[in-house]
C-alpha cells in the first residue's frame, strides 16, 4: 500500500469535520472552488424500487425501451475509459437504474480504480442491506456512495414504493458505518417528505455523511412527457421554505456540507444561500458532473446496452455556441433571448456559426469576470461553461423568470422557475434579493461554502498554510 494522500492546505481550507478522519479518507475542506473533474455514465434503467419522481420511471417500467436494459461490462469500460483519457475526468458517478443489482458492478468499480477514476454508485442502497454486498464494493475500491434518502419509516415507501424499504436502506447504512465505506445522502424536496428534512439532517448528523444534497422536484427525462408532476406531490417553495431552512441549519452546526439544486436563491434564508446550486452553479460542485463529458455520456447511445458508443464532440464551446443565440452579457436586455431565433441556429451555415462564437467570444473579453478562475489545467472556460448552463436552463429545461426577478440583483446568475412549476403555482412567489448592485459572478455566494474535495483533488489547490499566506 502506499503512502497516504496529502492533505492540501489551501485558501480558505477549514477543519475536516470531526465525523470525518482526515488521514483514512484524505478529503479536504475549502472555500476555493474549481471545475468539476466528474463524469457520469448511466449502465441502464433497471431498478428494485419505483419512485413517483424518477426521471427514467418511464423507462424503468418499459422493458422493451432501449435504455431499460443494463448495458455489458466492455460497454461500461469503455465509456469510463473515455470519461478519463478523452475528458480528463478524476470521479465518476456509476448510476442505473439501480447500479447494486447490476452483476459487474465489482468488477467496473475495480477497473475505474485501475485508471484513476474514482467511482461513486448513485443507490437507493436496498441491496446493501445485505452486509456482504457492502464489503464486496469495499474490498473492489469503491470511493463512495450517494445514497438516495427520499424520507423516513412509512413514508420513504410510500414514496419508492415498497413495503419495508427504508428498514432496508437503514440496515445498508449501517453497514456502511461498521465497513467505513464513505457516503453522502440525495433527498427529492417531495411533498410528503416536508416533515422529515430536519429528521433526514439528523440522521446523515448522526451517521456521518459527509455531504446532505436537496434537490428541488424537477422534470427531467421521463418527467417532461409523463405528466407525474402534480400539485399532489410537488410542494410549493414557500412551503419547503420553513422544513429546509430548520435542515440546513442543523447540519451547518454539524459541519456537513449541504447544497440545495435547482431552487431559486430567493427561496431560502439568507445564510443559506450559499448552498444554492442551480446550473451556473453546478460546475463548481466536486461531486456534480463536467458539462463536457456529460454532454457525450448523456446521448441514448452511451445509455443503452445495444451498440456502439457515439462520436465524441469536438468541444464543449461547439455544442454551447452552434444552437444557443449569442447575446451581451453588459445588458438586462440581452439576457432574454427569441425562442424563433434559437430554434433557427441549428439550420445555420456553419460561417454563421463560427461568426456568431467569434462574436461571443469578443463580448466577453470586453466584459471579464473577475472573480472567475481563468482557466484550469484542462485548458476549460469558465465563461463556456457558464454559457452551456444558461443553455440548459433556457433551452433543454425551460427555466422562466418571473416579473419580480427584474429587480433581483441576483437575476444574471439564477435559472427561474422551472417552466411546468410556474403552469402548477405561478411565479408569485419570487421575492428580489437586494445585494447592493447586480450581482454577475455564478460563485457570488457558494464561494462563501467550504466543500468536500476529494485527495485527488489536492494538487488543484495552493499548498500555503492560511496562516503564513496572511501573515505574509
Amino acid at each position: 500500500m502506499g503512502p497516504r494522500p496529502t492533505i492540501a492546505r489551501a485558501q480558505g481550507v477549514g477543519r475536516v469535520p470531526s465525523h470525518l478522519d482526515e488521514n483514512e479518507t484524505g478529503v479536504i475542506r475549502t472555500r476555493e472552488k474549481r471545475l468539476t473533474r466528474r463524469g457520469v455514465l448511466w449502465l441502464g434503467q433497471t431498478c428494485n424500487i419505483r419512485c413517483h419522481f424518477c426521471y427514467f420511471l418511464d423507462r424503468i417500467n418499459d422493458r422493451e425501451h432501449p435504455e431499460h436494459a443494463f448495458m455489458e461490462l466492455e460497454k461500461a469500460k469503455e465509456i469510463c475509459h473515455a470519461l478519463r483519457f478523452r475528458y480528463g475526468n478524476t470521479s465518476v458517478d456509476i448510476q442505473g437504474g439501480e447500479p447494486t443489482i447490476w452483476k459487474h458492478v465489482c468488477d467496473l468499480v475495480a477497473y475505474c480504480v485501475e485508471i484513476g477514476l474514482q467511482p461513486t454508485l448513485i443507490t437507493n442502497a436496498i441491496a446493501l442491506a445485505k452486509e456482504h454486498k457492502v464489503q464486496e464494493l469495499k474490498a473492489a475500491g469503491v470511493r463512495d456512495l450517494l445514497i438516495s434518502v427520499q424520507g423516513l419509516g412509512d413514508v420513504y415507501d410510500e414514496i419508492v414504493g415498497l413495503p419495508g424499504g427504508s428498514e432496508k436502506q437503514m440496515q445498508a447504512i449501517d453497514h456502511c458505518v461498521a465497513a467505513g465505506l464513505p457516503f453522502r445522502f440525495n433527498c427529492v424536496l417531495s411533498k410528503k417528505a416536508i416533515p422529515q428534512y430536519a429528521d433526514i439532517a439528523r440522521l446523515a448528523v448522526a451517521k456521518g455523511a459527509r455531504v446532505v444534497n436537496f434537490l428541488a422536484f424537477n422534470p427531467f427525462e421521463d418527467q417532461v412527457r409523463g405528466g407525474k408532476r402534480s400539485i399532489e406531490n410537488v410542494p410549493r417553495y414557500s412551503d419547503v421554505g420553513d422544513a429546509l431552512n430548520e435542515a440546513l441549519d442543523i447540519l451547518a452546526e454539524a459541519g456537513v456540507e449541504a447544497n440545495v439544486r435547482y431552487l431559486p436563491a430567493c427561496m431560502v434564508a439568507e445564510r443559506h444561500r450559499k448552498t444554492i446550486y442551480n446550473f451556473q452553479q453546478l460546475s463548481y460542485d466536486p461531486h456534480e458532473w463536467d458539462f463536457d463529458s456529460w454532454t457525450w455520456t448523456g446521448n441514448q447511445a452511451q445509455r443503452m446496452k445495444w451498440g456502439a458508443t457515439s462520436a465524441h464532440h469536438r468541444s464543449l464551446a461547439e455544442q454551447t455556441y452552434s444552437f444557443w443565440i449569442v447575446y451581451s452579457q453588459g445588458t438586462e436586455a440581452g439576457t432574454e433571448r427569441s425562442d424563433a431565433f434559437v430554434r433557427a441556429i441549428p439550420a445555420m451555415g456553419g460561417a454563421i456559426r463560427s461568426t456568431l462564437r467569434t462574436l461571443r467570444h469578443g463580448l466577453g473579453q470586453l466584459a471579464p469576470r473577475r472573480h472567475l478562475p481563468k482557466g484550469d489545467e484542462l485548458g476549460r472556460s469558465p465563461e463556456v461553461y457558464r454559457d452551456h448552463a444558461k443553455m440548459r436552463a433556457a433551452q433543454k429545461c425551460g427555466y422562466k423568470f418571473a416579473p419580480a426577478c427584474a429587480q433581483c440583483d441576483a437575476r444574471r446568475i439564477c435559472d427561474g422557475f422551472h417552466i411546468d412549476y410556474a403552469a402548477m403555482f405561478g411565479v408569485e412567489e419570487a421575492q428580489p434579493i437586494a445585494a447592493g448592485g447586480r450581482i454577475d459572478d455564478p460563485t457570488h455566494f457558494i464561494r462563501d461554502q467550504e466543500k468536500i474535495y476529494e485527495a485527488e483533488e489536492s494538487d488543484r489547490f495552493e499548498r500555503q498554510d492560511p496562516a503564513a499566506r496572511d501573515a505574509a
